[in-house]
């Protein structure tokens, strides 16, 4: 692969994406909104990419050999936007696609993102999917860190579990199914363990010294504090989506995969901590 355009670059994920291609000898273009928070470097090509906006997207597919898909967050119309992309990058001659959908998704065939797999197979361009389950760096800059730093985790996730996972490992497998030509397989990516967010809380108490408290609360004050976040409806609807997964113990399941496309094992949320406590810091 001689370039790589890397969408939602200026995401934990994203900027995962990016290091991981980059330290194989991979020239990236890195695409983002806001090309003000892309910092360049060598082998780092900032460009203007909005899903939205179908006018960005010939330019940022110009001499692209292939293609890495982040959808947008939380967002039921993601098909809308990236079928679009999809098409375009067959009709440029992109010879690889790897797309980051969501764990489980397969076995919902409304599901956004499953839609979304449905016409990048249907396309015939040599792709790989990949589903991670929740990101563990939703506890360190993501969503949850504000409310971890003011001492507590609260969702309506009962007591189910997790199989929580490094946007890192997810890069890896990303970059190596570039490298090796991993296409038109799939591949369903989990960290070592299945925690609940009791458990998730006691580690980063114990190895941030912040005293950190899981409470499991009805999915109706999850709601009301989500959408005075800020948080439009349809992805607060979403976020409940996902919540009751955990609760059916959807989420639990733990793979082997990273494991098997990198030769090595994924990070442990312990580890993950211990990496990140300043995260954490008051």
């Amino acid at each position: 692969m001689k370039r790589i355009l890397v969408t939602g670059a200026t995401g934990n994920l994203g900027r995962a994406v990016a290091t991981a291609l980059k330290t194989r000898g991979i020239n990236v273009r890195a695409a983002a909104r806001d090309l003000g928070k892309l910092a360049p470097g060598a082998g780092i090509e900032p460009v203007l990419f909005d899903y939205t906006n179908q006018a960005t997207h010939a330019a940022a597919l110009q001499d692209v050999d292939g293609l890495v898909l982040v959808a947008p967050p939380l967002d039921p119309e993601a098909p809308v936007k990236l079928h679009p992309v999809i098409d375009l990058a067959k009709a440029r001659g992109v010879r690889h696609i790897v797309m980051i959908s969501a764990l489980g998704v397969d076995a919902v065939e409304q599901a956004p993102l499953r839609i979304i797999e449905r016409h990048l197979m249907a396309s015939s361009v040599p792709s790989t999917i990949l589903r991670p389950n929740f990101f563990m760096e939703n506890f360190s800059t993501g969503f949850l860190a504000p409310m971890i730093k003011q001492g507590g985790i609260f969702l309506a996730a009962a007591d189910g579990k997790t199989s929580f996972i490094s946007v890192v490992d997810i890069a890896e497998v990303a970059a190596v199914a570039f490298v090796k030509g991993l296409a038109f397989k799939e591949f369903n990516l989990t960290g070592p363990d299945a925690l609940d967010h009791a458990t998730v809380a006691t580690v980063i108490s114990e190895v941030s010294g912040k005293a950190v408290t899981y409470q499991a609360i009805p999915e109706e004050a999850m709601f009301s504090g989500l959408r005075g976040t800020g948080m439009p409806e349809n992805a607060v609807q979403y976020v409940g989506v996902l919540s009751r997964a955990v609760r059916a113990g959807y989420m639990a399941t733990v793979t082997q995969d990273v494991e098997n496309v990198t030769g090595r094992k994924p990070i442990a949320f312990e580890a993950f901590v211990r990496q990140n406590a300043a995260a954490w810091a008051s």
